[in-house]
């Protein structure tokens, strides 16, 4: 555990020097994705302005508060391992021979070997949300931290287990990309304008109901059970996308390319 913690640390170091190498576009990046998400919150102060009171049950500040905690996931999700969305790529050109042939944890190799610069902004955007909205409490601050640990980790996960189908069907980018919109598009809208069924799916095969509407019902009314699914359900999550993965790697045939990784 010590090793792979020392190994995730060096990834991070890495990963945030060369984004700061480039400074300009670095801070170019993080100010346009943060601007771009921010039309979001006019958009919704518009709909609420017209409609008044509440939709399905969310106040205004409610559907702010799961766009931050889908926006700050998403971003801590790319930021720490958004080499999950490079998998597909990795496994076609053959390149994914490098990690194989490390001596250390294959998947954690992999999904902290890259950053992604815009990721910045989301994760920034999801915080500035929080500070104008809810500056000064500390229960919705709390889970806001633990709803965005949770989607960092969810997102990762259905984004892995996306594209370790590459291993099984070959090219699965397109269904990569897909379904890490499908599960955010879930999770930035209140959950009971959907039917019974989605909302079931929401809370089982599609876990935007776990990443971002149980830490809002937890604000709001605390619940051991409720916590305890959340709880549960990630590390299920995990842990098919973990094995699901390793099983993949077993049909996975080299393509006999020289990489150096440094």
């Amino acid at each position: 555990m010590i090793k792979h913690l020392k190994i995730f640390n060096c990834y991070f170091k890495l990963n945030l020097a060369s984004s700061l190498e480039y400074r300009a576009s670095f801070i170019t990046q993080i100010f346009g994705m943060a601007l771009s998400n921010s039309s979001f919150i006019l958009f919704w102060w518009i709909t609420f302005s017209q409609i008044g009171g509440e939709i399905a049950g969310y106040q205004f500040k409610d559907v702010l508060f799961i766009w931050a905690i889908t926006s700050t996931g998403f971003g801590l999700g790319q930021i720490l391992f958004a080499n999950a969305s490079n998998l597909t790529k990795l496994i076609v050109t053959g390149e994914f021979d490098a990690f194989l042939l490390q001596p250390c944890n294959v998947l954690l190799n992999l999904l902290c070997s890259r950053t992604r610069l815009s990721a910045y902004g989301d994760f920034i955007y999801g915080l500035i949300i929080m500070c104008l909205f809810y500056t000064d409490n500390m229960s919705a601050w709390l889970w806001f931290i633990c709803g965005a640990f949770i989607c960092a980790v969810l997102l990762t996960a259905v984004t892995l287990t996306a594209h370790t189908l590459s291993f099984y069907w070959g090219d699965a980018s397109m269904i990569g990309q897909f379904a890490t919109e499908f599960i955010i598009n879930f999770s930035i809208y209140p959950e009971k304008i959907y039917g019974p069924f989605v909302r079931v799916l929401m809370y089982s095969i599609i876990p935007a109901g776990i990443a971002v509407h149980i830490p809002l019902q937890l604000f709001h009314a605390f619940a051991l059970p409720k916590l305890l699914m959340a709880l549960v359900g990630v590390a299920l999550y995990c842990f098919l996308a973990g094995a699901f993965f390793y099983r993949g790697i077993r049909r996975y045939e080299s393509g006999n390319t020289i990489v150096t990784r440094l």
